[in-house]
């Protein structure tokens, strides 16, 4: 197992990882948390090198993928950079990429229940005006769990806030700050339940983040 402590704060950068060799000759793989070897509850940053395929496999518990480079593609279409996708328990897919890619990947961490696809291109949609310069774009919410994208457009504070059910984020753009360190582009932090923050940013930021879906008792 690999940081299934769920009651640990953690952050990673992402940058500063090796790849690791996945099973399939040109997927590449940084993992971040992992329950089994090859299944199970799993996140990891994927680079599929160019002309990569990967045989056709079942999602028990869902996957859910951002792409951050490149244009990720399977039987049902191509997604660019910038694309959101959450493929529900039960699904199959054959994913590939013609020129290469870079995914942040979560397998089998669905609710049972939550059985709606998602694709999102982020660079199409409309985002939301929050308060000063943040904006929010929402990308999927069920029952406790909610998923979306944040955005400084320049220096910024947000005021103090909790976590029920945890929260992670992915740093896509420029840098976020809290009382707790500097987070810049690449990193990947997760929050337990109940845990607080203040953060801020001091150039514009773009960050990827999820809440609600942590367990709330040890």
């Amino acid at each position: 197992m690999l940081n299934m402590d769920f009651t640990q704060r953690l952050v990673i950068d992402t940058l500063a990882l090796d790849w690791v060799a996945s099973p399939a000759n040109g997927v590449n793989r940084k993992p971040l948390e992992r329950e089994a070897a090859e299944s199970g509850h799993v996140t990891s940053i994927v680079e599929y090198l160019p002309g990569t395929r990967f045989s056709k496999h079942t999602h028990p518990l869902g996957e859910e993928i951002l792409v951050l480079k490149g244009v990720f593609s399977d039987e049902l279409g191509d997604y660019p950079a910038g694309t959101y996708l959450r493929n529900p328990p039960g699904s199959a897919h054959a994913p590939f990429s013609e020129h290469g890619c870079v995914i942040l990947v979560k397998l089998n961490q669905f609710d049972e229940h939550d059985l709606e696809y998602v694709r999102i291109d982020t660079n199409q949609a409309s985002w939301q005006p929050v308060i000063g310069e943040m904006e929010i774009l929402p990308l999927h919410s069920f029952k406790q769990e909610n998923v979306a994208l944040l955005r400084w457009n320049g220096t910024d504070a947000y005021h103090s806030h909790g976590h029920f059910g945890g929260e992670e984020l992915l740093v896509l753009e420029g840098t976020l700050i809290d009382e707790h360190g500097e987070y810049p582009k690449g990193t990947w932090t997760r929050s337990p339940h109940a845990s607080q923050h203040v953060p801020y940013v001091t150039e514009p930021t773009t960050l990827w983040f999820k809440t609600g879906h942590l367990p709330t008792k040890k």
